[in-house]
C-alpha cells in the first residue's frame, strides 16, 4: 500500500469519509465529522499507519488533509 493510500486509509476510518471523497478539499471543521474527537482518531491511525509519533505542534497544525501529507514529509514518509 502506498503512503498516500495510507493517508487516505486513516483519514476514512478515523473520520468516516467515503473512500471516494475528494480528500484534498478535507479540513478540520468544514468537513462533517471531524471535530476534536475524530482528530485524535486521526492522529491515532496516522500514527499506527506511519509506525511515527507525531509532535504535539504537529498534531495541531495538522488542520487539513494536504497539511497532514505536508506533515508526514517531516517524518520522512515519500508521497509519490
Amino acid at each position: 500500500m502506498s503512503a498516500l493510500e495510507k493517508l487516505k486509509a486513516a483519514f476514512v476510518s478515523a473520520i468516516g469519509v467515503p473512500a471516494t471523497a475528494e480528500f484534498d478539499n478535507l479540513a478540520y471543521g468544514r468537513t462533517v465529522g471531524w471535530d476534536s474527537i475524530a482528530h485524535m482518531s486521526l492522529v491515532n491511525e496516522i500514527e499506527s499507519s506511519f509506525d511515527i509519533m507525531l509532535d504535539t505542534d504537529d498534531v495541531i497544525d495538522m488542520s487539513s488533509f494536504a497539511k497532514a501529507r505536508e506533515i508526514l514529509g517531516k517524518y520522512g514518509v515519500v508521497f509519490a
